[in-house]
């Protein structure tokens, strides 16, 4: 079999990432935090090979402190782009972390402590992150709550409400807010999660927010087309990340992710590499698809 071309960041050797085939049980609290994941996740800080495909854009990352977040705004600064995340107000340090990693791949960072779940919050990071950076190319709406249940009378009231402001309101509005700001070739690129296609009784809430998103990328890709703006969604599979610690019981962590057709889960640097490909210019053409990284599992 031929050699990968060289840099070429998806065919890179995983030797030096931590084995994640057999996850021990944990807890945290939510909302969790990187240092405390066993095994440690790869966001891509020293393994990304950058290839300069994403230099002189403007990125902002909802959800960037941590996880499939941070690994985007890693590696969107790795490959040239200047980045401004946000973060609920309890994530500062894993914030500030991200942002070091953004500087120390040379680009300008900033972060946004935002709780995202009503439509003036929305607003208001729109306008301040455009400011900062100086203009916006690539809105990618990441952040999600999630919390597990195992019966249906077991999830309260309160938490379905945050779950679809935060997970389903919030990227309406943001792509409310900033649709003149991306016209004429700017992208917006969500999180969905196999969740919407493969849902589990314990994750009911959160897999019909994935469900909804799906559906969203699809008419916005629809609507916003004829103004020169491309919309697009990733759907993860299982990904080490500290929302699974902080939500999920410690039985259900353990082992987590064993269960895909590659028998693990996979690093938030293993995702990075789709919203990349669809915030640079080789996804030109690309506009209301989902790119399913899960690890095997189906996304259909």
């Amino acid at each position: 079999m031929g050699r990968a071309p060289a840099g070429y960041p998806h065919c890179m050797p995983t030797t030096d990432r931590a084995d994640l085939s057999a996850i021990p049980a944990q807890s945290q609290e939510w909302p969790g935090t990187t240092r405390d994941l066993d095994p440690p996740a790869d966001h891509g800080e020293h393994s990304w090979t950058a290839r300069g495909r994403l230099t002189g854009k403007r990125v902002l990352v909802t959800g960037g402190d941590s996880g499939i977040g941070r690994a985007v705004a890693v590696v969107c600064a790795q490959e040239g782009a200047d980045v401004a995340i946000a973060h609920l107000p309890q994530e500062e340090g894993d914030a500030q972390e991200t942002i070091r990693l953004v500087e120390a791949a040379g680009r300008r960072g900033f972060a946004f402590a935002r709780d995202l779940r009503t439509e003036a919050a929305n607003a208001e990071l729109a306008r301040e992150a455009t400011r900062a950076l100086g203009g916006l190319d690539v809105l990618v709406c990441n952040a999600a709550f999630q919390m597990t249940h195992d019966d249906l009378e077991a999830f309260p009231r309160e938490q379905v409400q945050q779950t679809f402001e935060t997970n389903v309101f919030s990227p309406f509005w943001l792509a409310h807010s900033l649709a003149e700001e991306l016209s004429d070739g700017g992208c917006i690129i969500m999180t969905t999660s196999v969740q919407a296609y493969a849902p589990s009784e314990h994750l009911l809430d959160y897999a019909s927010t994935k469900a909804a998103l799906t559906n969203m990328v699809v008419n916005l890709a629809q609507e916003l087309g004829p103004r020169g703006i491309r919309v697009n969604a990733v759907a993860p599979g299982p990904i080490w990340t500290p929302l699974i610690p902080a939500t999920m019981s410690p039985d259900k962590v353990e082992g987590f992710g064993a269960d895909t057709p590659l028998g693990r889960a996979g690093h938030p640097v293993e995702v990075a590499s789709a919203y990349v490909f669809l915030a640079s210019d080789e996804a030109s053409y690309v506009s209301g698809t989902v790119l399913g990284v899960t690890g095997g599992k189906p996304v259909f």
